[in-house]
């Protein structure tokens, strides 16, 4: 197409004011306001516009293009692009348990509950109902964690992230903190322990090398401005082969001899003996507690299964310095979390009550008997709707715990397989990624798998109504 023809085209796309005009964009300003329905309109035409300058031939179908019957479902679309929430729920087929990406722990029903009965009204969150005068919104939780932990004191803040800060900067701020060149790891998202500590006004001392640290590395940097020993989870990875690391038991002793306090960042906060359960060994909070480490933080949503937070537990001397931190009010969680996370805290009271009902935990302890009967229940639901356009296979292989836990822990499951002989195998990731629910899986070996250990069986419906939609839709075509 000509340029010359390309703009006598462009200059018949209708005008805003011609559109509103209408009776049946009338009839949406009835439903939704004015500012809506004219960015919807405007989206719409711009999405129209760049049809037209990518196109290389409309001869054939120019009027078709501004027909209002065409352009008004366009419209209702974008409207509900704008008035549909960012955040919504989606279906974790991936097998990765605490994915962080799509929001790590999802939440027992019960803390589901208690959200809501805290939210839809007002709480006693800093008010002491027994003395009739303000309280501590911490209070709420520092007694249970105590008891499940064996620690003297308890805090807690919005993240795992900001407990490290927080406790950083209250102990070593303008000294220096001393860590092995092994556990200055990199999280998710680009966080590095060293630009935490930064960020925190203390300074860094690295010792050892990455695969080998001794304790005298720790006692020959021991000096006038040394001030805090830290021990960092290497979270998602492990050095293999010719290593070794000091243990935490060794280095609270090397503080008690130089009077330094010695912190444990546990990283994934487990309260339960996992290997109980067939899992590999993930050091517990209570172990931890139990070397006399002054102070230990972890996270709220990883083993736990509970909320974003970041916990801090120890001495009840030392936390009591963090409490009066200026940075505790900026990094001090709301009425939610907290009720969240007591509601999850108190189902650890009875450890084979939370194996069995704490979201995550469940999961990371499903039997293939279990998964198998997952997998053909979606098998048989997509055999009886789904005619043709896909290929379906149950078969065996693993997932993954996630969430910088367990990163060696393979755990045998029952992914079901689907591909297509009409579309490649990333078309289909891509449309049920943006169906409604939005359903993420993950390729592998030029197929498509929904992985049954993240997929709950409350959710074997809507996974396979949208496998389904998405296939008929193709069928379709």
């Amino acid at each position: 197409m000509s340029p010359t023809l390309r703009q006598q085209v462009l200059r018949k796309i209708p005008s805003v004011d011609d559109l509103l005009s209408r009776q049946e964009m009338s009839d949406l300003l009835k439903t939704y306001p004015r500012t809506v329905v004219v960015e919807a309109i405007r989206r719409g035409l711009g999405r129209l516009r760049e049809e037209i300058l990518n196109r290389s031939d409309l001869s054939a179908s120019e009027e078709t293009l501004f027909a209002f019957e065409n352009l008004f479902p366009l419209f209702q679309k974008e409207i509900g692009l704008q008035v549909q929430p960012r955040l919504r729920r989606v279906i974790n087929a991936t097998g990765i348990v605490i994915h962080t990406n799509l929001g790590r722990a999802p939440l027992h029903p019960l803390a589901l509950k208690q959200m809501i009965e805290v939210a839809k009204g007002y709480s006693n969150l800093e008010y002491d109902l027994a003395l009739g005068e303000r309280g501590d919104r911490y209070s709420h939780v520092e007694e249970i964690l105590c008891r499940l932990s064996g620690a003297e004191s308890a805090l807690v803040v919005n993240n795992n992230a900001g407990a490290v800060l927080l406790v950083v900067n209250t102990l070593a701020e303008g000294k220096e903190v001393i860590v092995s060149r092994g556990e200055l790891v990199e999280i998710g998202g680009a966080f590095r322990i060293p630009d935490v500590m930064k960020r925190s006004g203390a300074l860094l001392r690295e010792v050892g090398t990455t695969n080998r640290t001794h304790l005298t590395d720790y006692e020959k940097a021991i000096g006038s401005q040394a001030a805090l020993l830290l021990k960092v989870h290497t979270s998602n990875f492990r050095v293999m082969g010719f290593t070794s690391e000091v243990s935490l038991q060794d280095l609270v002793q090397l503080g008690k001899q130089h009077r330094l306090p010695v912190v444990d960042d546990l990283g994934s906060g487990c309260l339960i003996d996992l290997t109980k359960y067939g899992l590999e060994k993930e050091p517990t909070v209570q172990e931890a507690i139990r070397t006399g480490v002054d102070v230990v933080t972890f996270s709220g949503d990883k083993l736990l299964g509970g909320p974003q937070a970041g916990i801090i537990l120890g001495k009840k001397d030392i936390l009591k310095s963090i409490k009066v931190n200026p940075l505790m009010r900026a990094l001090r969680i709301d009425k939610l979390t907290l009720a969240a996370l007591e509601s999850t805290l108190l189902l650890f009271l009875d450890e084979k009550r939370a194996m069995e009902e704490i979201p995550t935990l469940r999961m990371l302890g499903l039997d293939m008997g279990a998964l198998k009967r997952r997998g053909n229940r979606l098998l048989k639901r997509l055999q009886e709707k789904v005619k043709k356009g896909g290929q379906f296979a149950l078969k065996e292989d693993v997932s993954q715990v996630g969430g910088g836990a367990l990163p060696l822990q393979e755990l045998p499951t029952i992914i079901l397989s689907m591909k297509s002989p009409d579309r490649s195998v990333n078309s289909l990731e891509e449309s049920l990624r943006k169906s409604e629910p939005p359903i993420i899986s993950r390729i592998s070996k030029d197929e498509l798998v929904f992985d049954m250990r993240t997929v709950s069986d409350e959710e074997i419906p809507l996974l396979a109504g949208g496998i389904e939609k998405v296939l008929n839709q193709m069928n379709e075509k």
